[in-house]
């Protein structure tokens, strides 16, 4: 079973930037689809964006692109996900999901993941 852990969340001014990380353990960390979802208040959560194992692959919301970029570093296990221009309608808690079969056309599926991690809060101030 994999573990993910994410950290690096926290408080934002909008407009500003800020890292999240998420850490894998317990699967060969390369063969891992990772995405990354957030979930704002009252809201179902959604998709953010997603890379492949081998970072080849990288698909985004619409809604994030040229402002977000994910990357991930498999000698150290750990994705990241850096926002840039935040608005203060992000502010969510976002947490990143691993699965070895999913694939870049099915990562905006949460179905796609069976396994998550507890979620990191960001909160952006207006």
């Amino acid at each position: 079973q994999v573990q993910l852990v994410e950290s690096g969340g926290g408080l934002v001014q909008a407009g500003g930037s800020l890292r999240v990380s998420c850490t894998a353990s317990g699967r060969p960390f390369s063969s891992l689809l990772i995405g990354w979802f957030r979930q704002r208040p009252g809201k179902m959560r959604e998709f953010v964006t997603a890379i492949s194992g081998s970072a080849g692959s990288t698909d985004y919301a619409d809604s994030v692109k040229g402002r977000f970029t994910i990357s991930r570093d498999n000698a150290k296990n750990v994705v990241y996900l850096q926002m840039n221009s935040l608005k203060a309608e992000e502010e969510a808690v976002y947490c990143c999901a691993a699965d070895m079969s999913a694939t870049i056309a099915t990562s905006k599926r949460k179905s796609a993941y069976d396994c998550w991690g507890q979620g990191n809060q960001v909160t952006v101030s207006s």
